[in-house]
Formats: C-alpha cells, sequence, structure tokens
C-alpha cells in the first residue's frame, strides 16, 4: 500500500511504525473471510482491509478521527484472526491499537459514553473494586428486564443497553478470594524449576480456582510457584481502549517488580493463565521499545513470558487418571489462537491426558468478549457468542475448555455445558480434583 507520510511525522516513531505495516498491506483482502464483523456485518468498513483504509487516511491528515472513521474501529474486537490469515504479515494488531491511541486523544465522545468507559477503566483492574462492582451488578440484575433490548441494526449501542449487557455478565455469586500476592508454593518433592504465576485481576474475582489449579499442577510436578508482591494489571483492558499512558505505566510497573524476582530468587517463566493478559505481556517489548530505562528490561519480560500450556509442555506429566470417556470441545481463545499462535498445544495436552477433545467448527471466530467488548458492543458480541454456541454444540460435548477467562464467561452465558479452563482438566487428570464452577 503506497502511504504519503511526510519527513516530519516519519520522524514520530510510531508513524515510522504504522507506515511499514501499511506499506506491507496489498489489498488482497484475505482477512475479510475470518473478520467476524465482515462475516457478521458485511460492510468493507468493518473488514481489516476497511479499517486499514481508514486508519492510513487518519494518521496521513493527521485530523481528529470522524464519527465514522470510531464507530468502524470500536466494532474491531482485536482478535487478530486477520493475522493469522494475512499472506503478507502485516501487523494489524500493532496499527489498530495506535488508531485507538489516536481516538482517545483527539476524538470527543458523548458525555454517557466517556464516562462509561472511564468507569470500566478505573474499576476492571482493580479487584477490590471489581469484586464490590459485581456484588452491586447481582444486586441489580432483576432491573435488567426493563432495560432496552437489542435493536437490530442500531450502529452503536446506547448507555441503558450497555449496562443491561453489564448487568448479564455479573455472576450470581462469587467464590472466596484467592491467595495473597506474595505468597510462595513450595513445590512436592525435589524443586525442578521456579517461576512467577500472573494474579490477573477479572480472573482472580471471577474464578479464582483457575490459577489454583494451575498451582497444583505445577507444584505436583516440582515446580515453586510465586505470587509476586506488588504486581498490577496488566494493562490489557486500558490499553485495547487507547488509553497507553495508564496500560504503560502499568507494564513498567510490572517489569519491575518481575525482574526484581527474576534477578533474586529466580523465574525460569512468567506464566498466565488468561491468554488475553498473555498477548499484552508478550508484547511489553514492543510497547516500551523507546523507554531507554525500559526496553531491555521490556524484552527480557517478554521472552520470560509463557502462555501455562507452552510451560507445561516442557514437563513430563504424571501418567493420567482419565478414561477417555470426557468429551471436551476446545474453544481456541482469540487472543491464543492468533496473538500468540498458539493452537494445537492445548488439544495436545488434553488428548495425551485422556481427554476426548473435538475441534470446533469455525473454530477462528471470535466468540464476542474481546475485554471489554462485550459491555461496549454487546448486540454483536451477543450474536457471535451464539454462533459460537451452536457451533459447539454440533460436538456434543461433556465439557467446554477455554484458556481464556472472557471466553468463559462469554460462552458460559449462551450454553448449559460446563465451561473450564484447561488448566483445570489437566489438574484433574494428574490427580487433582473434577473441576467444579466455583
Amino acid at each position: 500500500m503506497k502511504t504519503e507520510f511526510s519527513l516530519a511525522q516519519l520522524a514520530d516513531p510510531d508513524i515510522k511504525e504504522a507506515d511499514k505495516i501499511l506499506r506491507a498491506c496489498v489489498h488482497c483482502g484475505f482477512c475479510t473471510a475470518t473478520c467476524p464483523t465482515y462475516v457478521l456485518l458485511g460492510d468493507e468498513l468493518d473488514s481489516p482491509r476497511g479499517r486499514i483504509y481508514l486508519i492510513k487516511e487518519m494518521l496521513e491528515k493527521d485530523k481528529p478521527p470522524t464519527a465514522d472513521v470510531v464507530k468502524h474501529i470500536d466494532r474491531c474486537l482485536s482478535c487478530l484472526a486477520c493475522m493469522t490469515t494475512c499472506p503478507s504479515g502485516v501487523n494489524y494488531m500493532h496499527l489498530v491499537d495506535q488508531a485507538r491511541v489516536r481516538i482517545e486523544r483527539d476524538y470527543s465522545r458523548p458525555l454517557t459514553e466517556r464516562l462509561l468507559r472511564s468507569v470500566l477503566a478505573f474499576v476492571l483492574p482493580r479487584p477490590g473494586l471489581f469484586r464490590i462492582s459485581m456484588i452491586l451488578a447481582r444486586l441489580a440484575r432483576p432491573l435488567a428486564a426493563l432495560l432496552p433490548t437489542p435493536s437490530v441494526g442500531a450502529s452503536t449501542p446506547g448507555l441503558l443497553r450497555r449496562i443491561k449487557a453489564m448487568l448479564a455478565l455479573a455472576p450470581r455469586g462469587l467464590p472466596r478470594p484467592g491467595p495473597a500476592a506474595g505468597t510462595v508454593f513450595a513445590p512436592l518433592g525435589r524443586r525442578r524449576g521456579r517461576v512467577a504465576l500472573l494474579q490477573g485481576c477479572a480472573q482472580q474475582v471471577l474464578a479464582p480456582r483457575i490459577n489454583q489449579a494451575a498451582i497444583n499442577v505445577l507444584t505436583r510436578h516440582g515446580i515453586e510457584v510465586v505470587l509476586v508482591k506488588d504486581e498490577q494489571c496488566c494493562g490489557a483492558l486500558t490499553h485495547h481502549m487507547g488509553q497507553d499512558g495508564d496500560a504503560l505505566e502499568r507494564a513498567r510497573a510490572n517489569v519491575t517488580v518481575w525482574q526484581r524476582e527474576a534477578d533474586g530468587e529466580g523465574l525460569d517463566a512468567i506464566l498466565v493463565t488468561a491468554s488475553g493478559c498473555g498477548t499484552v505481556v508478550k508484547d511489553y517489548g514492543y510497547l516500551l521499545r523507546e523507554d531507554k530505562t525500559f526496553a531491555e528490561p521490556a524484552q527480557r519480560i517478554s521472552a520470560l513470558t509463557k502462555d501455562i500450556t507452552e510451560y507445561l509442555a516442557r514437563l513430563e506429566l504424571v501418567p493420567s487418571t482419565q478414561k477417555g470417556d470426557v468429551t471436551i470441545a476446545y474453544h481456541s481463545a482469540c487472543s491464543l489462537q492468533h496473538g500468540q499462535k498458539i493452537s494445537q498445544l492445548p488439544k495436545e495436552l488434553l488428548s495425551k491426558n485422556g481427554f476426548v477433545v473435538k475441534d470446533v467448527p469455525e473454530s477462528h471466530l471470535c466468540c464476542g468478549s474481546a475485554g471489554t467488548y462485550n459491555i461496549l458492543q454487546p448486540d454483536i458480541a451477543i450474536r457471535l457468542r451464539d454462533r459460537k454456541v451452536a457451533n459447539i454444540a454440533m460436538v456434543e460435548p461433556d465439557m467446554i475448555a477455554a484458556g481464556n477467562i472472557g471466553c468463559m464467561v462469554q460462552i458460559a452465558g449462551g450454553t448449559s455445558v460446563p465451561v473450564v479452563h484447561t488448566i483445570e482438566l489437566l489438574d484433574w487428570a494428574t490427580g487433582g480434583p473434577r473441576p467444579g464452577l466455583n
């Protein structure tokens, strides 16, 4: 793609990177076939190729984005299926993230939307506040029926529609909090390694059982696990909302505490059980590339970061107790299969440990969770969820496995089939309890 940035514009490292990404695009359109919003809406501007044109024009002209540009960028899930499909290696992730930062900086959203986004960005990364918000949402759930139903064809959902979506996602109950930051879990038997386990934000409130299952499996196999003190939210939520100031500060804070831990007692890896978080932490090196103080440490932290299944694949797991009579529909989270390029490994681990693993039709399409997307774009999110659930039902599973808490919550809202994390099944297979839902 031909670009026309001025030399002054190209002096900006972000614009220089955008220019490189844009020039890699050859207009082939392969990305449109795997883009969820294009598949649903059939609008070229709701495809990666269409959004690339909009972003190019916005950046080249260096003018505030229009409402139409914002609408189509907001509809992007950042599922990154386009990057898996693209034959030219276009890094759409870095381009759309840059566009979101520009929108956040230069576009004035309606007051109610600004307030909602501010609340989400403030509450979700803070587990204490998030727990309180979930309790309040549970109390308010009966009021959801009084709020507007989806309006087919509406270009942008209103505030009440989004509040209804938030209430629908709220759990009916919350489990007890998991272990505190700073806790170290000793291995059983001889120590074979030492890892930090990302505690997460929403996950530690909604499903602390996931990290507990990871701790069980790791310590059972001789791995010492530390929950690093002073660790923060990974920054994914605010990063994808264009609030890079907040996201980068969180990244710097995490790099600092993880580097301190690695230089102290030592770390073989930083393990992540929420693939949405893992994709961003693995990108810290890029996000902090222009920071003279943090560029090199961030690269080191990104290199240490692994999805839990990547690390377990290196271990020789104890013989499975499963007999092959449990059928699992494996939902491949977008952030795992497209963002981190990990697609076969979780299925192989489940299969080797005694489960019957079934691929879900249209597995490349997003479930509609995508961080805060199912709140900010609930109508599209529900359509994607229902499509995903229908595809899952075709394989008639006993359980659904996924590697990301957002996907788990989203899919569970449309099915009665138990939705569990991959690590919970591996814990069960290697001597742990049968996965529960609390």
